[in-house]
């Protein structure tokens, strides 16, 4: 079993599309494991405020027709954050996509949600760390079970929470507290949560995407201050807009 010190929330979430910055949440669902042991699920149906893509909902189930009436995600932002609390954050690619989408979320409604101390354990990064293959096939390899509607943000939330547990005891050298498997499940060193801007070797912050990938941030904002603009212009994530926002204020402190 899992250590725990603090609640862990597990989360998955559907969404129109695979942008943050850009699109929105459908559904949420969340479990919760409590140091006791004992387990708190919360599902909620979003309406995006923009349409669902054909492909999306092929994907998810969800269609336009069945969130129309739904609560909006500015609604929902203060029951979702008090129930996961001061909670660490655990999913199926998650650090990757997750955990940018809900505090992209967050920040566009204009509700708190520190991520100061949180830890993040992202199970698909332990599992292709490990075995290397998707969330379907790390159920039947450490389950021996299929999941049953995948694609839903529950099942595949269940399904997540049962394989982490299933790694935990398959692999003794696997950390069994949070921490350990936070540093273990991290792939890159972001700076931002959605990996756009991450740390060389020389602990500089540098650009992890377009014409300027490997380059510090601070020789770019020096050669070229419009990209600084462009990106605030831009569909980033918020987050990722704040953070390039603090790095451009103290290149200028520095002057």
């Amino acid at each position: 079993m899992i250590t725990l010190h603090k609640p862990l929330a597990f989360f998955d979430l559907e969404t129109t599309g695979v942008t943050v910055g850009a699109d929105r949440i459908v559904e949420i669902s969340i479990l919760k494991l409590l140091p006791d042991g004992s387990k708190q699920v919360l599902t909620r149906r979003v309406n995006p405020e923009i349409p669902i893509p054909a492909g999306a909902s092929k994907v998810h189930g969800i269609y336009d027709q069945d969130v129309a009436h739904e609560p909006t995600f500015r609604q929902l932002a203060p029951e979702i954050a008090a129930f996961i609390g001061n909670a660490d954050l655990a999913g199926y690619n998650s650090n990757k996509f997750d955990v940018p989408m809900l505090v992209d979320e967050f920040l566009r409604v204009e509700i708190s949600f520190d991520m100061k101390g949180r830890r993040l354990v992202d199970v698909q990064n332990i599992f292709h760390k490990m075995e290397q293959r998707t969330l379907a096939a790390a159920y039947k390899f450490y389950c021996n079970k299929d999941i049953v509607n995948a694609h839903s943000a529950e099942a595949d939330i269940l399904a997540t929470y049962e394989v982490l547990m299933a790694q935990l005891e398959r692999y003794e050298q696997l950390a069994k507290d949070v921490e350990g498997l936070h540093q273990f499940s991290s792939l890159t060193q972001n700076v931002d949560l959605a990996g756009r801007i991450v740390y060389n070797e020389k602990k500089e912050e540098v650009f992890n995407f377009g014409k300027h990938k490997g380059r510090p941030v601070k020789d770019v904002f020096e050669k070229e201050p419009s990209y600084y603009d462009w990106m605030l212009k831009g569909d980033f994530p918020l987050e990722t807009k704040q953070v390039l926002t603090a790095l451009r204020l103290r290149a200028l402190s520095s002057k």
